[in-house]
């Protein structure tokens, strides 16, 4: 539902983009790049276990051997092979290269320090949704002059970006948007699985609830009001929502809970950073 893409004119800037590692995420940006009209013959995917590159993409096993550097590199493995394969990759980061890193924990220092010729050194932290245009963005990074406005070029057809003041707020980040969609999934879930405990089918539980979340996702992205005040608007006195939000709101329990997950997944991410860097 609302998941449809036009697909945008194939934008004019020419480049070649070295991707190591397409798995989840860097399979979404992939997609979302394509789907926003790059040209796949413009992007190289190393990747050993994946089955197939999409239409016009080139897939290799392994780093080309003897390739001059590329105009950007995406790193989108795991981070715990960071230290294996930043040696393979190296050569291929040029003192014109780009390069972008989804690597959460490796941070900017441990980046550069492994790739010293990069023009450019930038994290990034989308979640899945930019296969479809729809991920929040950040960034972090030393890129300024044409390097940022690559960037920035590279990240339009995937959702909004923002560039962060400190690399620090980058923990925050990846709790929030990038595993963000995943608490939202299990909130989504569980609003079905409690109407289905009330005797609805859980069947239709779950298409109600999935339209409810779009709907009101929506309506709080086009909305001037911030979403405490949307929730506010939507409770008359007296009425069923209010008593629901009575339920969250008591002792301010609904808070602390998801204040809990995201300093677990931030610190999470603050651990993975202490690892790259040792």
């Amino acid at each position: 539902m609302g998941n449809h893409r036009t697909l945008q004119a194939r934008p004019t800037v020419t480049f070649s983009l070295l991707q190591f590692g397409c798995g989840n995420m860097g399979g979404a940006m992939l997609a979302g790049w394509l789907a926003g009209g790059f040209d796949p013959a413009a992007f190289t995917v190393v990747d050993p276990l994946l089955a197939e590159a999409p239409a016009g993409v080139r897939l290799l096993r392994e780093p080309p051997a003897g390739a001059a550097p590329a105009d950007v590199v995406l790193l989108g493995f795991k981070p715990q092979q960071f230290a294996a394969s930043a040696a393979a990759i190296a050569p291929h980061v040029g003192e014109g290269t780009l390069l972008l890193s989804i690597l959460a924990g490796v941070d900017c220092t441990t980046l550069r320090a492994a790739f010293p010729a990069a023009a450019a050194v930038v994290r990034v932290m989308p979640n899945l949704a930019a296969a479809i245009g729809k991920s929040p963005i950040a960034l972090f990074g030393d890129a300024a002059g044409p390097a940022r406005e690559r960037t920035e070029a590279l990240m339009a057809p995937l959702g909004p970006a923002e560039w962060l003041a400190e690399e620090g707020a980058m923990d925050i980040v990846t709790a929030l948007a990038g595993s963000g969609p995943a608490f939202v999934y299990r909130v989504i879930d569980a609003l079905a699985e409690g109407a289905a405990a009330l005797g609805l089918p859980r069947s239709q539980a779950d298409r109600l609830a999935l339209a409810m979340i779009e709907g009101a996702s929506a309506l709080a992205a086009a909305s001037p009001h911030a979403p405490g005040e949307l929730a506010r608007r939507v409770a008359s006195p007296g009425g069923t929502t209010e008593a629901g939000l009575k339920v969250l709101d008591a002792d301010e329990r609904l808070a602390a809970l998801l204040t809990a997950t995201l300093r677990a997944a931030r610190d999470r991410s603050a651990e993975l950073t202490e690892a790259a860097r040792s």
